[in-house]
Order: C-alpha cells, then sequence, then structure tokens
C-alpha cells in the first residue's frame, strides 16, 4: 500500500509522503504552482524533507513533457552525496579526532577558496581530472555560444567543498565501522550557469508567441524545439558531471588525509555516488519525460542511496524500492523547518554546542543556521517514506567539516 496522501487544489495530482512530517503552507502553494504547469506528466511526488525553495520545493520530482524549468532543477547543479565505506572501525580512531578534521580541512578547501595549484600534476589535483575527463573542452563549447557565462571558477573551485550544507563526515555505522561521506555540487560554476539558463527562461517567456502564462517568473521554462532548450540541456548536463568529479576528487583527497592520521586500510565494497538536484530523460508510465529531482534521490529497485540528517543527527545509506507513484525517489535529507535566518534568530552558541556534543566540529556562531534543530525530524522522513526505500546502514557522525 502507498504511503503517500493527496495534495487538493493542483490542476494536476500531487502525491506527497509526508505523514507526520509538517508541510508549510508556502510550499504548499509552490507546488500548486507547479502542479498547474501544462506540461506536468501524471502527477508530481513530493518528499518528506519538502521546504520552500526557488520556484519549486525542495523535495519534489517533476516530471515534464516537452519543457524544463530551469529554476526547478535550480542552481546547485547535481549537487550530491558520495559515501564509501572503509575496514577502519571505532577501535582504530584516536581518542582526539580535532587532528583529523584539520588535516581534512588542508586537503580539501572549505567555503570558497581556491581548489589548489592547478601546475600540480598529482592524480588529485584538479588539472590532472579536468584534463582527463574532457571537463575543461566541453565547457569551452558551451562558452563559444554562451560568452556571458563566467567560466573563470572552474578550475578554481573543481575539489571544493563550498558552504551553506554541504559537508565532509567521518561516520560510524551500527557495527561500528568507519565510513567517509560528503555532500557538495557543482560549486560556483554550475550557479553561474543555472543563473544564467534561469535569466534567459524569464527572456524567452516574455518573447514567446503562444504567451503561456506562469503564477511565478522563476517557472520560466524552455520548451524542446526551441534553440535555447538544448543549449540548457548540454550545460545542465556538463554541470552534473561536473559535480560527480568533484565529488570523487574530494573523496579522494579525504582519503589521502585519512591515510596519513590513522592505521591501514582498504575500501569497503559499499560506494555510493549519487545526484539530488539535477534533471535527466527517464520513462515513467508508459512515457518518456524529463525529470527534475529538486532535492530528491533515484530509488529505483535495488538503487543505493544516501539519506543524511543533520550535523549531529543520524544518516541513512538506502536501497531503493522502485516505488512508480514516486517517479522511484526518496527525499535527499532531513530538510530545513525553518529558514536560516530564522534559526541564528532562534538558537544560541550554548544551543548548538549541546546538540553537537559527540561530533568534532565546528562550534561557532557561523554554523548556527545549520545547527541539527534547524532541520525535520530525520526519524519522522524516514518513517513517513518506508515504502520508497529500505534502510541498509545508520551512519552516525563522529567527525563533521563545514565550509
Amino acid at each position: 500500500m502507498s504511503g503517500f496522501e493527496l495534495i487538493e487544489g493542483g490542476t494536476s495530482p500531487i502525491r506527497a509522503w509526508i505523514k507526520g512530517v509538517p508541510l508549510e503552507p508556502a510550499a504548499a502553494n509552490q507546488l500548486r504552482n507547479v502542479a498547474g504547469l501544462p506540461f506536468i506528466h501524471s502527477h508530481l511526488a513530493v518528499m518528506p524533507d519538502v521546504h520552500f525553495g526557488r520556484g519549486a520545493t525542495v523535495g519534489s520530482v517533476i516530471p515534464t513533457k516537452g519543457a524544463i524549468i530551469p529554476a526547478a532543477v535550480g542552481v546547485d547543479i547535481g549537487c550530491g552525496m558520495m559515501a564509501v565505506q572503509t575496514s577502519l572501525t571505532a577501535s582504530d580512531l584516536p581518542d582526539t579526532l580535532a587532528p583529523l578534521r584539520s588535516e581534512i580541512e588542508r586537503k580539501v578547501p572549505v567555503g570558497n577558496g581556491p581548489g589548489g595549484d592547478f601546475r600540480d600534476a598529482s592524480p588529485t589535483s584538479s588539472a590532472t581530472v579536468l584534463r582527463n575527463s574532457g571537463l575543461a573542452s566541453r565547457l569551452d563549447a558551451i562558452l563559444d555560444r554562451h560568452p556571458k557565462i563566467n567560466g573563470s571558477k572552474l578550475q578554481r573551485q573543481l575539489g571544493t567543498l563550498g558552504g551553506g550544507n554541504h559537508f565532509i563526515e567521518i561516520c560510524l555505522d551500527e557495527a561500528d565501522r568507519v565510513w567517509v561521506m560528503l555532500h557538495s555540487g557543482s560549486r560556483g560554476t554550475g550557479n553561474i550557469i543555472g543563473q544564467y539558463f534561469i535569466g534567459r527562461a524569464r527572456e524567452e517567456l516574455a518573447r514567446r508567441v503562444l504567451g503561456y502564462h506562469v503564477p511565478d517568473r522563476d517557472l520560466a521554462f524552455f520548451m524542446e524545439g526551441e534553440p535555447l532548450f538544448d543549449d540548457y540541456v548540454e550545460a545542465v548536463l556538463w554541470a552534473q558531471d561536473y559535480a560527480r568529479a568533484n565529488r570523487e576528487l574530494m573523496m579522494q583527497r579525504v582519503l589521502l588525509a585519512m591515510r596519513g592520521q590513522l592505521p591501514a586500510f582498504k575500501l569497503g565494497r559499499t560506494a555510493v555516488n549519487c545526484h539530488h538536484n539535477y534533471v535527466e530523460r527517464e520513462t515513467h508510465f508508459g512515457e518518456e519525460v524529463w525529470l527534475t529531482r529538486k532535492g530528491a534521490v533515484r530509488a529505483r529497485d535495488g538503487d543505493l542511496g544516501i539519506i543524511p540528517g543533520s550535523m549531529g543527527a543520524k544518516s541513512f545509506i538506502v536501497r531503493g524500492k522502485g516505488n512508480p507513484d514516486s517517479f522511484c525517489s526518496c527525499s535527499h535529507g532531513a530538510g530545513r523547518s525553518m529558514s536560516r535566518t530564522e534559526a541564528k534568530r532562534r538558537f544560541t552558541l550554548d544551543d548548538h554546542i549541546q546538540a553537537t556534543a559527540a561530533v568534532e566540529c565546528r562550534k561557532d556562531a557561523g554554523v548556527i543556521d545549520e545547527t541539527p534543530m534547524a532541520y525535520k525530524d530525520i526519524d519522522a522522513v524516514m518513517a513517513a517514506q518506508a515504502d520508497l526505500v529500505d534502510i541498509v546502514h545508520t551512519l552516525r557522525q563522529v567527525v563533521c567539516v563545514k565550509g
């Protein structure tokens, strides 16, 4: 039996896995706006971590026929998770984890800092990754047609974490095995691409002869057959590949930091690298569509995915059940329960220190907006999507690096 509830008021049906999880009125209105677009296929699927976003809600799965909404894909294009299991156990970790966190922060620049020396030819250098992957030449082809996109951050930010809710964690599973988990995306270059094409979509909406009305300018779209549609698809697929390469490069650097601080170890068989802000061609209910997962993970039957909690909360490695009503998707995390501004107003530094007492992490005013209390209850989120995924491993953080 499917666990979704119907949200009333949309032209297309809205199926939401939100039982026991709050849904803010502003997010519900956004869902109705998207459901009213003429090119929605079948219905919208809403994940339990749903919350208000730009144009479309974070935690929504949007199937479209003949059109893509750039703001629904978002500006953190290809953002996602990567996790690997190691042969280490909790007994292999030192009593004090601060030196390990410091070494990871040295190997992986946080915030918006540069990614390293691009004359470096080592396997973990940005220059090597760009050269071997073809990402640089692919971006050049995009910039030739769209010179207003600034590609200068391509090299400078590959292999960097970023800020906000991006993180690197060392975790322990239910058997005390050590895992490495990280969360990031296409960084500044992907953001610039997203912002540029959102603006172009607004321009196209104003010029389009058919005169489509949208209830929010951020729901402006490209239609198949228009020149900019193919250009956007090329650019967004590039950004998604760049995001995946960024996570892989960061993982190499984190493992290098660990090998200098911990006993020798091997990597386990379980490794996951999944997007949760992206668009791709998929077939659902007998038709090929463009499927946008804005804060959602693909969860086909047998797919492994990652659903993180917040700083100091549990995270999960999951296996998809292939539920067709959700377009084979699940949540991408706990989901914010309040804005960053509200979190800073409501919680003190002492609140944050107490909530993260068991984690080696930043404990300063700069991360209060990421404190665990700013997010929904991850256990409630997991319970609401029991028919979408099975839990394979439950992880708890012992080190958390934030931008």
